[in-house]
């Protein structure tokens, strides 16, 4: 198209103008061609939190899928393919390494940062029908007037009574974002009408200390369930009021079951422990990790003198961080089983679509140079090495717990210590028998629903007791321990007369403390379960010796 309008003598440059534009154009494309060809590698920055354009997805694999999409003979699902590849590709690394979906990154942080946007209730379901256990203190519930014993029938627009729905699906509803409002309708003990409620979700704290208590008038207890966020927080809270309101010298630190978590909360701990500044308590590397090493900052808040730390086949990661410190520098006494053996440290990634890569980075290494690390050549076999304990006979006997790495390594005071495969204990105690019987692992899921039908008729009778005069004076009676049996019946266990004598002790035992709980909260159930915890009065036998610490480490 030529302008209608034009300067007197520009004519010229409208005839070279077509030629002058071809070799630009050219000029161009050659310049480009140049670029590409000379164009540097990019580099993960691994000081980022997001990888880099060449991220999972793209390159070979891309080109493989287009085709793949274009020309496969039958219907492929594309996100199925491109799951199936990234999970070829980290089995080949290590068991820790892990894609997390976009769907379910958000309840994975939420156990990390130790909370989560809800109403704040603990709920059960009993056959058909969510029952609030307790709206949690402080919350969105608690604030909204919903009580104990309450049954949710609605949530927003959809009945949940009657429907036979998951606990998952009950909490999916419940959940939202901060600030957002939820409809929820509950029937109140007899009331035919229901009563609804708009509460506002709100920061729901999630607890990794479910309890802190004295166990006698110098020792206390702390039980640490995962290493979160908050978990310095609320053991330093928990720390503090042992020491200064209840008189606490002594400290038993509950770690079974204990997965881990974040590396730092742990070392946080740990610096509570020492006087001394710059004490060694675990230092990692890797391949493209220099070493970093995490001491104490010699200022602890509070004196302690002797310390104790539980540790079991599921204790994992940071608990063994925080145990092996305390082990390598003759802090304290380790009392359990031989832990999990998980000493690689993983970075969370996340990917444009909003999912997310924990890949494993470093190893870790406790203060006298061990990594626990078990080994993870085959990911079938680390997945079964647990299992593998139970049919040894490891977890009940000590003598079998045998490390795989035989290379001596050297505690503060000279004891030897072994890596390779978990932290084992000073003192062994073996696993009860009753933990793996069938019978009673089907009898004890049923316990939970009824002590609650129990303390809906009976919780009257109850309002006698302190939790010392519980503790000391009620016993299950016979007709509960049958009203009991009678319940599982009609939940599908099959009666078996032998088993129940086999598990009965056991089975009461868990019963006393339920009923506690409902009670007297968390402090019950723990005071009426630890009584008859083997390691707990393990650890109060050798704390009451004069020098506990030279007892075990002769």
């Amino acid at each position: 198209m030529i302008p209608t309008t034009q300067k007197p003598g520009s004519s010229r440059y409208y005839i070279w103008f077509p030629l002058l534009f071809s070799v630009v154009l050219v000029g161009g494309m050659l310049i480009g061609m140049k670029m590409q060809s000379t164009a540097p590698a990019v580099a993960i920055d691994k000081a980022e939190d997001e990888l880099s354009d060449q991220s999972v997805g793209q390159g070979k694999i891309e080109e493989l899928l287009r085709y793949i999409e274009a020309k496969y003979v039958d219907e492929v699902d594309r996100e199925e393919l491109i799951q199936e590849a990234i999970d070829n590709v980290l089995k080949n690394l290590d068991p820790h390494s892990s894609y997390i979906p976009a769907n379910e990154v958000q309840e994975v942080n939420e156990h990390l940062d130790g909370n989560f946007d809800g109403i704040g209730v603990e709920f059960i379901i009993l056959e058909d029908t969510v029952v609030v256990v307790a709206p949690l203190a402080d919350g969105p519930s608690e604030a909204a007037g919903i009580l104990a014993g309450d049954k949710i029938v609605m949530i927003g627009d959809s009945v949940v009574a009657g429907k036979n729905l998951e606990s998952r699906d009950i909490v999916d509803l419940l959940r939202g974002e901060k600030g957002s409002r939820v409809k929820v309708g509950i029937r109140r003990g007899a009331e035919s009408k229901l009563r609804f409620f708009n509460i506002s979700r709100d920061k729901i704290p999630m607890h990794s200390v479910d309890i802190s208590m004295m166990l006698d008038n110098k020792t206390g207890y702390i039980k640490i369930n995962r290493f979160s966020a908050t978990t310095y927080e609320e053991f330093m809270k928990s720390f503090e009021e042992l020491v200064t309101k209840k008189g606490m010298k002594d400290l038993v630190i509950d770690l079974r079951h204990n997965p881990g978590g974040y590396l730092q909360q742990a070392t946080n701990i740990l610096s509570q422990f020492f006087r001394d500044k710059d004490k060694l308590l675990v230092y990692t590397e890797g391949r493209a990790v220099n070493r970093a090493d995490y001491e104490s900052n010699g200022r602890p808040f509070f004196d302690v003198d002797d310390v104790v730390v539980l540790i079991d086949e599921g204790s994992a990661s940071a608990s063994e961080i925080l145990a092996g410190a305390i082990q390598d520098q003759d802090r304290g006494i380790i009392i359990g089983r031989r832990s999990f053996g998980k000493g690689l440290v993983q970075e969370q990634y996340m990917l444009r679509d909003g999912s997310a890569l924990r890949l494993t980075v470093a190893r870790y290494y406790t203060p006298s140079g061990r990594s626990i690390q078990k080994p993870y050549r085959n990911n079938n076999k680390y997945d079964e090495e647990v299992i593998d304990r139970y049919a040894s006979g490891e977890l009940y006997k000590g003598d079998l717990s045998k490390p795989r790495d035989t290379t001596r390594f050297f505690t503060a005071k000279g004891h030897v210590v072994y890596g390779g495969g978990g932290i084992t204990p000073d003192v062994f105690v073996p696993m009860d028998s009753i933990l793996t019987n069938d019978y009673y692992a089907e009898l004890r899921q049923h316990i939970p629903q009824f002590v609650f039908r129990l303390m809906e008729k009976q919780k009257a009778g109850f309002k006698k007791y302190s939790l010392d005069k519980f503790k000391k004076s009620y016993k299950v009676s016979d007709a509960v321990w049958n009203d009991f049996l009678a319940y599982a019946k009609s939940q599908g266990v099959k009666p078996d007369p032998r088993q129940n004598a086999t598990c009965k002790t056991e089975i009461n035992r868990l019963l006393k403390s339920r009923i506690a709980k409902h009670l007297f909260g968390e402090e019950g159930y723990y005071a009426i379960w630890n009584e008859d915890d083997v390691m707990i009065n393990k650890a109060l036998a050798i704390l009451r010796k004069p020098n506990p610490l030279a007892e075990v480490k002769k």
